[in-house]
């Protein structure tokens, strides 16, 4: 496997994008690295920038020299951080290889988001003394649907077949508290959305693709994303429609050329013998006419 190179250009956009979610403004970086606001500005549009300069700039905006290069590892023990992270990288990516939960979120529909915002809003309606109870964490990712809309990157989706039997048996939002009534309609919910997919399958459109890992895989859900040159991979605990006050892990992202080559030759593996087309309809058929509610 080709190791990765980043491009001056390619340093510049993760200084760039650093910058921006630091919430600090460019003058205020400038002055205390002791450069103007142009020159901060020519090493985004990736002018050579001295190794002493990116020391400085990393603690400034609190990360490691190597993550600011593009080859460090990112750490989330927060699953709304790691999908916002992960919507702001997808704001200009060409392709996902993914195992990532029973569902690929970028396609699901509307129906899913709602469930998990209805239970919020009558967990919320119950709870007494003025609590606050965490948003739920769709919500840190609602831009990701509109982009894949608007963008339609190309994705390769591998659903494992042990999270789709979960997600049929208790529906959307397994962790999140509700009502018998909003547990079934949950359930009703996961039901279409692998229907959803099984047409989706069937469809064949374009620059999407799913697969199915069978129950006696055991894999990690981890995303590969590549935009022109530069490749990066997420390992991700969280699932979609989890709950934040009661989900505990660790995410991470890194572009480090070995941590990608592994990565993505697990995923093309992967790809290459899990269940794809006519078998993976049949197999989709048979866990929704098993587990799914009625």
């Amino acid at each position: 496997m080709t190791a990765v190179t980043m491009h001056l250009g390619e340093i510049g956009q993760q200084l760039r994008a650093f910058r921006l979610e630091s919430g600090m403004r460019a003058d205020e970086i400038a002055a205390q690295l002791g450069v103007s606001r142009a020159a901060l500005y020519r090493y985004e549009k990736g002018e050579v920038i001295k190794l002493d300069t990116v020391q400085r700039l990393a603690e400034l905006l609190n990360i490691s020299p190597l993550t600011l290069l593009g080859v460090g590892i990112e750490y989330y023990s927060s699953p709304d951080l790691f999908f916002q992270k992960i919507t702001h990288i997808e704001c200009d990516i060409e392709q996902i290889l993914q195992v990532s939960g029973p569902v690929c979120y970028q396609v699901t529909s509307p129906a899913y988001d709602a469930i998990l915002l209805e239970a919020h809003t009558l967990q919320r309606g119950k709870e007494e003394g003025g609590a606050l109870i965490a948003e739920p964490v769709v919500l840190a990712q609602t831009k990701r649907r509109a982009l894949y809309s608007q963008r339609k990157p190309s994705i390769i989706s591998m659903l494992p077949e042990a999270q789709i039997i979960e997600f049929l048996t208790h529906g959307v939002g397994a962790g999140i508290p509700m009502s018998e009534a909003l547990r079934h309609k949950a359930r009703q919910v996961a039901v279409q959305e692998i229907r959803n997919i099984i047409t989706l399958i069937d469809s064949v459109p374009m620059g999407l693709q799913f697969s199915v890992i069978p129950k006696n895989v055991t894999t990690t859900s981890c995303i590969f994303m590549r935009r022109s040159e530069q490749m990066a991979v997420a390992i991700n605990p969280f699932r979609c429609d989890c709950c934040a006050t009661n989900t505990a892990g660790v995410a991470m992202i890194t572009s480090s050329p070995e941590a990608v080559a592994t990565h993505q030759g697990m995923l093309e593996s992967l790809w290459q013998t899990s269940l794809k087309g006519q078998e993976a309809i049949d197999q989709l058929k048979t866990l929704v006419e098993h587990h799914g509610a009625v």
